[in-house]
């Protein structure tokens, strides 16, 4: 390698002393930000009663098990909804994207299946279908809540992804596919070998963000009558006289969701420097 310059050395450390001045300036602001906070929450008039209701540490303990325990059915649910959002929703995407006028009716009945589910507020299908397919007694069909909630949040966000899935074959350059097609490819193999790989790629960063909205909407299903983490929460609540129960359950969602915010921002990240330096990271 050769020698460094004493004016790189120089403004390598200029450029050190910079971040550490930027690291320790953010670390006071926040702990000036956290101290504020804490201290005019603490101050307030309404604070013993505040803390009484929501915070308090006996209900917490016996509450933890429990709201514990019905969150492994929303972790049950995530897992299953979000393999099943995946499929459906890259499934419409392809059927969205075929091309050809003989296409024409599947193309409009999914984007009919978008336009409706991506504008249909969640709540109200859960509704929908959590009280009103048992209501038709239909032979086979199953009436648990919860495959039936897990069913409405499939529904739902399967709209919303195949919606990213689709931007991200339409982001790939229409060259890709007459490069493939000229290697001797079909139409098939040139979605699956060509097309496919590079709009996952692409498209990474927005699905792990529907990946984290998943995460706290599988909470939903409460409403349906499942003994989930936040309806453990409701129980325990009207059995304490206690609201520490719902901080519990939010605490857990939050240290569900943070990884999975934490690594879509790397993607992002990751994605934004890729194309920075033209692809060839």
């Amino acid at each position: 390698m050769p020698p460094v310059s004493e004016v790189e050395v120089a403004r390598r450390s200029y450029r050190r002393s910079r971040q550490r001045r930027s690291t320790w300036v953010a670390v006071a602001s926040t702990l000036v930000f956290a101290a504020v906070l804490v201290v005019g929450t603490v101050s307030a008039p309404g604070w013993q009663r505040t803390q009484e209701s929501f915070l308090d540490p006996g209900v917490a303990r016996r509450a933890l098990p429990l709201v514990l325990e019905g969150l492994w059915l929303n972790l049950r649910v995530l897992v299953v909804a979000a393999v099943c959002v995946l499929a459906l929703g890259l499934v419409v995407a392809l059927l969205r994207t075929l091309r050809g006028p003989v296409w024409a009716p599947v193309r409009l009945l999914m984007t009919l299946y978008t336009d409706v589910f991506r504008g249909m507020p969640l709540i109200v299908l859960l509704y929908i279908i959590g009280f009103g397919v048992p209501g038709l007694r239909l032979q086979g069909v199953p009436t648990d809540k919860v495959v039936l909630g897990a069913t409405a949040i499939i529904l739902i966000y399967s709209a919303y992804v195949a919606e990213v899935f689709r931007a991200g074959i339409e982001s790939v350059h229409p060259s890709q596919r007459a490069a493939a097609r000229a290697l001797g490819l079909t139409h098939r193999q040139t979605t699956r070998l060509v097309v496919l790989p590079q709009a996952v790629r692409n498209v990474t960063p927005p699905l792990l963000n529907d990946l984290v909205a998943l995460q706290k909407d599988v909470g939903l299903i409460s409403v349906l009558g499942a003994i989930d983490a936040v309806r453990q929460a409701q129980i325990l609540s009207a059995t304490t006289a206690n609201f520490t129960p719902y901080i519990v359950a939010a605490v857990l969602f939050v240290l569900l969701a943070v990884p999975t915010a934490r690594l879509a921002d790397w993607a992002t990240a990751r994605a934004r420097r890729r194309q920075q330096a033209g692809g060839l990271l």
